[in-house]
């Protein structure tokens, strides 16, 4: 993992490259979305007035004519857009609220809840992340209702992310609100930031995995890949 001591020079570099050298290499920096500590000191209303403001500019900086009927109101539902839905899951605020239940079912096997359709946000360039996720969890003794597993990977996803990072943090929140390490997650995704610019593969998708406790072992992982596949 890439941590803060790999940064030098105020984020100039890393690990002795530069952004430049960088380029579009897929990266992040810790496990949490990077924050600034005042992050919720001003109030929703406020940034979406802000950001309606510096939209604005960006889009006369390009050229378009905020005067035509169609463009008038962009600024205000990019702004709506960003705070309300897209990066909703930056406010903890908007974090599911998960009870647990007792397993009164003694159902004591693998729960597999797959192909979670998410919408997220490259942080390298902020264009879609399209994918599916895939969990797995074996109760400890409790359980939850499985819309609360589309809750959690939803919150993590509706914020600037890399894969990687939205897959642990998936895969740790899971771990805590069940009270257990025997946790799946597989998320599979297609990176607009990949296929629409760039390089411009329409073609490739990436898998990134999480493995906890029982599910660590290559038996499991194949088991699961069945349950997945078919």
């Amino acid at each position: 993992m890439i941590t803060e001591k790999n940064t030098e020079l105020n984020g100039l570099t890393l690990n002795g490259f530069s952004k430049e050298d960088i380029g579009d290499d897929h990266l992040f920096t810790s496990l949490d979305t990077p924050m600034k500590a005042n992050a919720f000191e001003m109030s929703n209303d406020e940034k979406k007035k802000r950001i309606s403001i510096l939209f604005s500019e960006i889009m006369d900086v390009i050229g378009l004519d905020l005067t035509d009927d169609s463009l008038q109101g962009t600024p205000d539902r990019v702004a709506k857009m960003y705070v309300e839905e897209i990066f909703s899951g930056l406010d903890p605020k908007n974090k599911p609220k998960v009870a647990l239940f007792d397993n009164k079912y003694q159902y004591n096997q693998v729960l597999v809840e797959k192909n979670i359709t998410f919408y997220s946000n490259c942080e390298h360039h902020f264009v879609p992340i399209i994918g599916k996720a895939h969990i797995a969890y074996k109760s400890s003794g409790k359980v939850i209702g499985l819309s609360k597993l589309n809750r959690i990977v939803q919150y993590f996803a509706k914020r600037p992310q890399v894969q990687e990072r939205l897959t642990n943090q998936i895969a740790n929140e899971l771990k805590t609100v069940l009270q257990t390490e025997d946790v799946a997650v597989i998320i599979d995704a297609k990176h607009l930031c990949v296929s629409s610019r760039g390089i411009q593969d329409d073609t490739s998708t990436t898998v990134t995995t999480y493995y906890g406790g029982e599910f660590n072992n290559p038996s499991k992982i194949l088991e699961l890949q069945n349950y997945i596949n078919n």
